[in-house]
């Protein structure tokens, strides 16, 4: 994720999926890759800085073989979705955007 509010806010939907926050777009941009790493979700605000990070970082997990997905908020980013929405609707509003079987796994288990 590229900051920690958003990090956090979809960590409490997502208790059991392993997440880190880049503390800016920058940093997020710029990850190192694990080497197990298979898929990718992809947090950031919803910015100019944001889209800069998603395309850069987007590029380099393709080049490395590895799926990378971006999970979009619905307004500037996750954290002010939950405070909004509340977190049954951040859970609905993320379903749609994870593969099936991490949204099974992951999902089903927090709610």
């Amino acid at each position: 994720g590229e900051g920690i509010e958003t990090t956090l806010s979809l960590r409490c939907a997502l208790p059991d999926m392993a997440m880190a926050a880049a503390l800016s777009a920058a940093h997020l941009a710029a990850m190192l890759f694990p080497p197990n790493l298979r898929r990718l979700y992809v947090i950031l605000d919803n910015d100019p800085a944001g889209d800069g990070a998603r395309h850069s970082l987007l590029e380099r997990a393709t080049d490395a073989g590895i799926e990378a997905i971006v999970l979009s908020p619905e307004t500037e980013d996750f954290n002010e979705d939950l405070r909004h929405f509340g977190l049954a609707a951040l859970r609905a509003s993320i379903a749609d955007q994870l593969m099936r079987k991490d949204r099974i796994c992951y999902l089903t288990r927090a709610a």
